[in-house]
């Protein structure tokens, strides 16, 4: 039941998601609204509708208006496209859900779902006149289902079709898709209107049970997102003039219309197609809407969607073919095209030649109804050719190494393949698109070890599989952490026969987490040798510590290295030099002398270097001089004969110097006295 009187001034609470405010004074032009004992204020020049006494009236969005019920037998034109002010008051019988253009309100004590509807931007208009809502009586309200958690989404829209289809303003009751239902009627697919501000019609039927049930019954779907309008238009959403912000609306309005798609089941592969209605074309103009059909289709092709775009032959049409091969704007994948009283399939502004691989849809009829199985409807006819994209690969998994991953997976069977592309990025966001990233393959194969990646770095891969008609399917994605290992080295310089500890740290990139409990390999390579040598092996702790004690007999590069698996990329350390000098002895016989005679000063160099040089040096004043030199023999001795010409003190020593595998070393200071 409704009522409708004028009023002048009234008090009252708001109902908007709580009390959003207290008393609101009205004017002589407003009228108050009771469904249900539910009470609202409405400007009076809003018409009511009441559903239940005309229930096949259509509830247009683009009209001011306020309708009560809630019936599923509307009978609305074709085709609709605005957006309005108005109000919808029916019994609730489901969990309020507000979209873009939409704002619900559950009014739980008189058993109310409230939506206002409103024009893009506007919603303070809406929220303004739910906020004038009271309950003037309680009544027992529906209960309402708790919302179920959604199932993955698992219909594509649409496979392989070559039919006739239809799209209608409001999607038909169950009824009146059953009365059309192949053969009844030529039909094999329906045009729905999925999402978008600028949705003229109520969607009642519209739901995940209804799309599951006719799916299952054979029906197809073209899933219709109408959106905001070229720039050039008097419509009240129009994307920005500035092509680089349209894009980018584009984009979110993508990102809006997959949402919308999943919840009702869609999965990927589904085509989803931008609604942008006839224009006069400007050079401004056109460059607003090739960017925002862009952007558009980029998102959709980044979440594994069907970019597409429906518009009117003559303007859209004409304005993407005439950009079909250019590289400045992105191509919708698949185009629907109205152009009336044509040949199906064809239209003078869109050569056959482009989109011609079941890429194509043609409303070639606006507005006729037609009766099958007894039931008449309002539609649109069109005429469909197109295929779905393949499916992505499965298995799609890498394995780590130092500096490569081994990657592999597994092409679906029945699969018309042209190619499988493999992209990377550095990080945890695979490319977007099969045109971002670095490339790391394009083949027919299952398998193939991406290299050149760098140390300590995470990366992310994506795999799309294009078939025989250049389509791309959605991509698969995995996933390498990088890993670090550090090094260090004590001491850093021994004495031959000594020993050095090297230690190391292995950790997750990402989150820094250690390495526990894995393999941690130690190399090495001599300092004048080129190539590496494995050492050892050891499990590090559970701090991701990795230790091992060498006795290297000539300098030597050390290096550890994790060497990467099914999760984690391989990684080495910089490589440390720990160098080793030979021992360097020394005896001085006797330690004194008289004038004239001579003593010996003589050792040894372990490991023996013979022929090497080793050379005398005596301290004079801070500095030391040479004074001669001297070959080691085959056991490494060397000796010199000291016999100063003068009384007093002389301090010598002797030094090696280094040679490609040793450091330099030197005796300690031998002090001879002359009396």
């Amino acid at each position: 039941m409704r009522l409708v009187r004028p009023v002048v001034f009234s008090a009252v609470v708001a109902l908007l998601g709580g009390v959003l405010g207290g008393a609101a004074a009205q004017g002589a032009t407003d009228q108050t609204i009771s469904y249900h004992g539910y009470q609202v204020t409405v400007p009076a020049s809003w018409p009511v509708v009441d559903l239940a006494k005309d229930p096949t009236a259509c509830v247009r969005f683009d009209r001011p208006a306020v309708y009560l019920g809630r019936s599923t037998a509307q009978d609305c034109p074709a085709r609709i496209v605005g957006r309005s002010e108005g109000l919808v008051l029916e019994p609730l019988t489901r969990a309020a859900k507000s979209s873009d253009g939409e704002l619900q309100v559950a009014v739980q004590d008189a058993g109310v779902l409230a939506t206002a509807y409103y024009v893009p931007g506007a919603d303070q208009t809406a929220r303004k006149v739910l906020s004038t809502g009271r309950v003037a009586s309680k009544s027992q309200a529906a209960r309402v289902a708790p919302q179920a958690v959604a199932a993955a989404p698992t219909i594509v829209a649409t496979g392989t079709i070559a039919a006739p289809g239809f799209d209608k303003c409001t999607a038909p009751s169950q009824s009146e898709m059953d009365a059309w239902l192949f053969p009844a009627s030529p039909y094999r697919a329906v045009g729905i209107y999925t999402s978008g501000s600028l949705r003229g019609c109520q969607q009642p039927n519209l739901t995940a049970d209804w799309v599951a049930t006719n799916a299952a019954k054979g029906w197809q779907f073209l899933l219709i997102d109408v959106g905001m309008q070229a720039p050039c238009t008097t419509y009240n959403s129009r994307m920005s003039s500035v092509p680089a912000t349209a894009l980018t609306q584009g984009r979110n309005a993508a990102i809006n219309a997959v949402a919308a798609a999943q919840a009702l089941g869609f999965a990927q592969r589904s085509a989803i197609y931008s609604d942008i209605e006839y224009y006069v074309s400007t050079a401004a103009c056109k460059a607003s809407v090739l960017s925002y059909l862009s952007g558009w289709t980029q998102e959709l092709n980044s979440r594994g969607y069907v970019g597409g775009a429906y518009v009117n032959a003559s303007s859209g049409g004409a304005d993407l073919a005439s950009v079909y091969a250019s590289t400045a704007y992105t191509r919708p994948d698949n185009i629907w095209f109205a152009h009336y009283n044509t040949t199906p399939g064809s239209s003078r502004f869109i050569p056959d030649t482009y989109w011609p691989n079941h890429q194509r849809v043609h409303q070639h009829t606006g507005d006729v109804k037609e009766t099958h199985g007894g039931v008449e409807m309002a539609i649109d006819r069109n005429a469909l050719n197109l295929t779905a994209p393949p499916a992505p690969v499965t298995g799609f998994d890498a394995t780590g190494a130092a500096g490569s991953a081994a990657l592999k997976w597994t092409i679906p069977a029945g699969t018309k393949l042209g190619q499988v592309i493999v992209r990377r990025n550095t990080g945890a966001t695979p490319p977007a698109l099969p045109t971002l990233g670095t490339a790391v393959y394009a083949g027919v194969g299952s398998a193939v070890t991406a290299t050149g990646l760098a140390n300590a770095t995470s990366y992310s891969f994506r795999t799309w599989v294009k078939d025989n008609y250049g389509k791309v399917g959605p991509g698969a994605d995995t996933f390498l952490a990088g890993t670090n290992v550090t090094i260090a080295a004590s001491p850093a310089s021994i004495m031959y026969t000594g020993s050095v500890t090297l230690s190391s740290r292995a950790t997750r990139v990402d989150n820094a987490t250690n390495l526990s409990g894995v393999p941690v390999t130690l190399y090495s390579k001599a300092k004048n040798a080129s190539k590496w040598s494995t050492v050892t092996t050891v499990t590090s702790s559970s701090t991701g510590v990795a230790t091992s004690v060498q006795k290297p007999t000539v300098s030597t590069y050390y290096m550890w290295g994790y060497n990467g698996s099914g999760d984690l990329l391989g990684s080495r350390s910089a490589p440390t030099l720990v160098e080793v000098r030979p021992a360097l002895s020394a005896y001085l016989v006797p330690a004194a002398i008289r004038l004239g005679a001579a003593a010996s000063l003589y050792g040894y160099l372990n490991p023996a270097h013979a022929g090497s040089t080793a050379y005398l040096q005596r301290r004079s004043g801070t500095s030391w001089v040479a004074v001669t030199t001297g070959k080691l023999t085959t056991n490494g001795k060397y000796a010199f004969s000291l016999k100063p010409t003068a009384r007093g003190t002389y301090t010598y020593r002797v030094v090696w110097l280094a040679d490609a595998d040793h450091q330099g070393t030197q005796t300690a200071s031998k002090v001879l006295t002359v009396s």
